[in-house]
């Protein structure tokens, strides 16, 4: 299949991300097009990724395959009061908006294929974990579009969206509970006197090197935590502490409250699409 062309509305962070990973991915950046609302955005944009920024939405929308709307939650009323009168029946449009439902876009693009997704910042290195699930006018083609588009820096799964905010609290807000822990971790060496140089390193090649083998090995991350874990050694002195400091139940608890607030944010949006009608 030949690459969709592609339209990133909202050049933020996570749109920015995508659209320099589908260059990577092998993408003609004459086939990437960013929809931008500040001209100087749009320099800046264009600087950094090579790839062309508009302020107009019609041009950046305009016979392209693929619309990726990746503004901010509290946005996407406002975008789609810009758009829906240019989308067009076979483009897809894929959401990337944290919280938003898929009917908030449906009601305002009809009949327009609709994918809502949840990516996280681990796509710029093309390390990235994607859920998506398709809404009522997703059919397979239109979902095979969004899953190359988003496959382009990372792997990708297709879940009902009723999963999809517990997506967001585990790997969209993932990232963030490893570099916390990337954080205490470096603190912790440092005090125990290793130089921060040293921590370091120490810290960011153990999380690669854990995460390389959880990710390739047939055992689960059960197992594995046993087979480094011998009685009465260093590592299950770490363990009681943590397991006796509550550990799994602030894990439980943090996720819980992420998944909470894009519940939250779900409930926004619909009252803000509510109200504009």
């Amino acid at each position: 299949m030949t690459h969709p062309t592609v339209a990133v509305l909202g050049a933020g962070s996570m749109g920015e991300i995508l659209a320099e990973g589908l260059v990577r991915a092998g993408w003609e950046t004459e086939n990437i097009i960013l929809f931008v609302r500040r001209e100087e955005r749009a320099r800046e944009a264009e600087r950094r990724t090579a790839i062309e920024a508009t302020l107009d939405p019609a041009v950046a929308i305009d016979e392209r395959d693929v619309l990726v709307i990746a503004v901010k939650p509290k946005d996407v009323e406002h975008l789609l009061r810009q758009i829906e009168d240019l989308v067009r029946p076979g483009q897809v449009v894929v959401s990337l908006a944290a919280g938003v439902p898929l009917n908030v876009f449906e009601e305002a693009l009809e009949d327009v294929a609709v994918v809502r997704a949840m990516p996280n910042t681990p796509a710029a290195v093309d390390e990235g974990m994607t859920a998506f699930c398709g809404g009522s006018h997703a059919d397979d083609d239109a979902l095979a579009l969004a899953d190359m588009v988003l496959s382009a820096v990372g792997e990708t799964i297709r879940l009902s969206e009723d999963l999809l905010d517990a997506v967001t609290a585990v790997s969209g807000t993932g990232p963030a509970y490893v570099f916390l822990l990337a954080e205490a971790l470096t603190e912790a060496a440092i005090r125990e006197g290793l130089p921060h140089h040293a921590a370091e390193k120490l810290v960011i090649q153990t999380l690669r090197g854990a995460g390389a083998l959880l990710s390739v090995s047939d055992k689960s991350a059960f197992r594995l935590r046993a087979e480094v874990t011998s009685p009465g050694g260093t590592t299950a002195a770490a363990m009681h502490m943590l397991e006796d400091g509550g550990f799994r139940a602030l894990m439980e608890r943090a996720v819980r409250s992420a998944a909470q607030r894009s519940r939250e944010l779900g409930e926004i949006a619909l009252e803000q699409a509510g109200t504009e009608k």
